[in-house]
């Protein structure tokens, strides 16, 4: 059980790399590394809690699509699960200007954005499969909000904490939060240590056979 409010969690999660995160993720046997979403940007990170929302096809005139941005808690990572549909954009200008306005962490889509330029000039987290300008009005709906969705092929609940950064995003289940952070730390320091080591003079299996830890996996590349 997680003993760090989800707010300090996100702030400590933030100062990790997604390889870190990835590994701790691996050494615990959890599925968080979403596949195929990236940041439209470079040097553009990302943590909060998530707040879920699910889209499915609709009939042309049903909408407007993105009205559950006004329920978003300030600090929350929106997103968005579209399945991977590239047919138009789950995200655009307004609601980027609209999630700024708010105080939001950010938002990853699995789908397509727009905008995206501005959003990067704006130096707002943004996250999806791809770019397209055609919009999703009147061809995808906001199905759920609140609910268990996937991003990437991983399950994400509300609440459960994003990261991402140029390498992509990754999901930490929120009851889990405390032990992937004491990992991704080991993880971190040994990386360090073995950096060092090899300055130092050691060649890189020397360097693992110093500092790496009995049972910790990464530190591998």
């Amino acid at each position: 059980m997680t003993t760090t409010d989800p707010t300090r969690s996100a702030e400590i999660l933030a100062g990790f790399a997604t390889s870190h995160i990835s590994d701790a993720l691996d050494n615990l046997g959890i599925t968080g590394q979403v596949v195929g979403v990236r940041a439209f940007g470079r040097g553009l990170r990302v943590a909060g809690p998530a707040f879920t929302v699910r889209f499915v096809p609709c009939e042309p005139g049903e909408g407007p699509l993105g009205d559950y941005i006004d329920e978003v808690p300030s600090g929350s990572v929106v997103v968005l699960d579209n399945a991977g549909r590239e047919v138009g954009s789950v995200w655009g200008g307004v609601l980027t200007q609209t999630a700024l306005a708010r105080g939001l962490a950010g938002t990853v889509a699995d789908g397509i954005c727009r905008d995206t330029a501005s959003a990067e000039a704006a130096g707002y987290p943004l996250f999806g499969r791809n770019a397209w300008m055609r919009t999703g009005n009147g061809r995808v709906r906001a199905e759920a909000r609140g609910a268990t969705v996937s991003l990437g092929g991983v399950r994400v609940r509300p609440g459960d904490l994003v990261v991402g950064d140029d390498d992509g995003v990754v999901v930490v289940p929120r009851e889990r939060v405390d032990e992937v952070l004491g990992i991704a730390r080991k993880i971190h320091d040994v990386e360090e240590q073995i950096v060092a080591a090899v300055w130092a003079g050691r060649t890189v299996a020397e360097a693992r056979e110093e500092v790496q830890r009995p049972g910790l996996k990464g530190a591998r590349s």
